[in-house]
């Protein structure tokens, strides 16, 4: 781990904390809340790499990536990032974990926010306003505002003694905790490509068993050699044209659509 002067203060932490109210500003169908988080944490890094440009201008661009999390939970990553790479980090090693807490995060958080908090306050506020009491509203308001505020904030805090107290500890196994994140990262994509992404052949061709003309569809022959291949396929080739030809969202989804469509009319694909 590289030695250097520690640039963050305890301040900058919170700065951060604070601008990720800001996290959804910049959202968008192409990096989702790459954009927010990257302001988010951009102060932190004018700090960390002072005096270093091309090594700022490196670090934004890279936390402009895709990335989409409950923006209650989302101080906690900010906080653990900033005070990794303060303390000399590999960016590419936390990079893994910041990727790999982005599903249990966003589980976690709208668990918590959408499905418990809020509804919570909305029956109690609810009742209220239905008994005549007119600041309701405003009480519904305040109560949110100010559970979000203590969620962001404690969140923020414990980020922030992860990325600090226990750096040592990490730091002897950042390389095994890096690689364990990018098992899991790949897994949940794996998992998330080859069940929503629908390719089916609609090729069929004629087969004589037992002495009886039979037709056979290919897609069912394909998927008892290799089943879900299409899918993994169509994932795989969008992932090159993005990563390697720097395609973006928009460009990509044309060529899927416009190949969908001809593909079906020509009878490939059903």
């Amino acid at each position: 781990m590289e030695s250097r002067t520690h640039n963050l203060s305890k301040k900058d932490y919170v700065v951060a904390t604070l601008r990720s109210y800001f996290l959804q500003n910049g959202f968008n169908y192409t990096n989702y809340q790459g954009t927010g988080y990257a302001n988010v944490i951009f102060p932190g890094l004018k700090k960390i790499y002072k005096d270093k440009p091309e090594e700022l201008k490196k670090a934004t661009t890279e936390n402009i990536e895709f990335y989409n999390v409950n923006p209650q939970t989302v101080p906690f990553v900010t906080s653990l990032q900033l005070a990794m790479l303060d303390h000399g980090e590999d960016p590419s090693q936390i990079r893994g974990i910041k990727m790999a807490l982005m599903g249990p995060l966003a589980g976690i958080g709208d668990a918590i926010s959408q499905f418990g908090i809020a509804p919570l306050f909305s029956t109690i506020f609810a009742s209220m306003a239905m008994s005549g009491i007119t600041a309701a509203p405003l009480l519904f308001l305040f109560a949110m505002i100010g559970t979000n505020l203590f969620i962001k904030s404690g969140l923020g805090y414990l980020g922030y003694k992860m990325g600090t107290s226990a750096i040592d500890i990490l730091s002897e196994k950042i390389n095994q905790i890096s690689r364990a994140a990018n098992i899991v990262g790949v897994t949940v994509i794996s998992g998330l490509a080859v069940n929503f992404v629908r390719v089916n052949l609609a090729l069929e061709y004629a087969t004589t068993i037992d002495g009886e003309e039979q037709v056979v569809a290919f897609q069912t022959v394909l998927d008892q050699i290799l089943p879900r291949l299409l899918p993994a396929v169509v994932t795989i080739i969008a992932f090159y044209l993005i990563k390697k030809r720097n395609w973006n969202v928009y460009k990509l989804l044309a060529l899927l659509i416009i190949s969908g469509i001809v593909l079906s009319l020509l009878g490939v694909l059903v």
